[in-house]
């Protein structure tokens, strides 16, 4: 009996001994860690895409908490998450409009022609690789879904030979623009209606010969718009979100279609007249001569020439039209 229980005490005495030397080495080298950095990663979205430019969210979270990055830097959170840092951290949010990926290119296989018949790996690079792929036009989507694959949200999908983004879902984790090898991918604010979906740099007849619905760089748009909010650049429209209105007037002139726009989206302004003091300050800034009245009388949106740039509203100082 005695051969049994003495080896047990004295393993039992070893177990205790390195329990307490254990238990005072994690005191006395313990690494002190930021509370904050706990308190900031349970509220990120564990979607680990990358997207912030840190290696993951835990890496987010602790440069969070050190000042290092912005509380608006995780673009899968938005503006919720924002909010529940700026608790978090103690600072304020400010305003953080969602963006979400958008395609430069409406070169289906309706629009674009094909060059060759490409036969290779399903790989956007690899066909690249090849001539810049089968499509004509060299700046067009090749449509072999690398960017698909790619997303971990499941919010890009190839329909009929181009990429196409669900906004919905998409996240702005970026992963497609860095995997598209034409750079047609980019972040635009989700509030824009508005969009150019060309990137060819080339004049306008070569662009004609290779899609059907290339930007010919017409300067219609341009003329257009009374924000100055779209310019011509190398032989392709290009946007400014920062002055778009979402007015849809440039998108109403492209001849080709190159500019798109959901004109069921498309909003008019209500003035009411009980708030209405008739300063007549929405009639100043309306750039289409929408709106008609008197000074110090109610005033009226013409129906037939509001285009919802929606600056009527932004002017008002009474809060006094809607847009619907």
């Amino acid at each position: 009996m005695n051969n049994i229980i003495w080896p047990v005490i004295v393993l039992g005495g070893i177990a205790v001994f390195f329990g307490i030397v254990l238990a005072y080495a994690s005191k006395k080298f313990a690494v002190e860690v930021d509370p904050r950095v706990t308190e900031v990663r349970e509220v990120l979205p564990g979607a680990n895409c990358g997207g912030c430019g840190y290696a993951g969210c835990d890496a987010l979270a602790e440069a969070i908490a050190r000042g290092d990055a912005a509380i608006t830097t995780c673009p899968v959170g938005g503006a919720e998450l924002a909010a529940k840092l700026s608790v978090i951290m103690g600072v304020e949010a400010g305003s953080m409009e969602r963006e979400v990926a958008r395609v430069i290119c409406c070169g289906d296989k309706n629009n674009a022609k094909e060059k060759y018949e490409y036969q290779g790996i399903e790989d956007c690079k690899a066909a690249e690789m090849l001539a810049g792929g089968s499509k004509s036009c060299r700046y067009g989507c090749t449509g072999l879904g690398t960017c698909v694959r790619e997303c971990p949200f499941d919010a890009i999908h190839v329909v009929n030979g181009a990429a196409v983004v669900d906004e919905e879902k998409c996240t702005a984790c970026k992963k497609c623009i860095a995997v598209c090898p034409k750079g047609i991918i980019e972040l635009v604010p989700v509030s824009n209606k508005v969009r150019v979906l060309c990137k060819n740099l080339d004049k306008g007849k070569s662009t004609m010969d290779v899609c059907k619905i290339g930007c010919i760089a017409c300067q219609k748009c341009v003329k257009a718009c009374k924000f100055d909010a779209i310019k011509v650049e190398n032989n392709v429209a290009k946007i400014d979100y920062s002055k778009c209105v979402n007015c849809m007037m440039c998108a109403e002139v492209c001849p080709t279609k190159t500019i798109y726009a959901n004109f069921a989206d498309r909003k008019k302004a209500f003035i009411s007249d009980d708030k209405c003091i008739g300063c007549a300050i929405c009639k100043k800034h309306c750039n289409f001569e929408a709106i008609e009245g008197e000074l110090k009388s109610k005033h009226k949106v013409l129906d037939d020439k509001c285009v919802g740039c929606s600056q009527c509203s932004v002017k008002c100082p009474k809060d006094a039209i809607e847009m619907k």
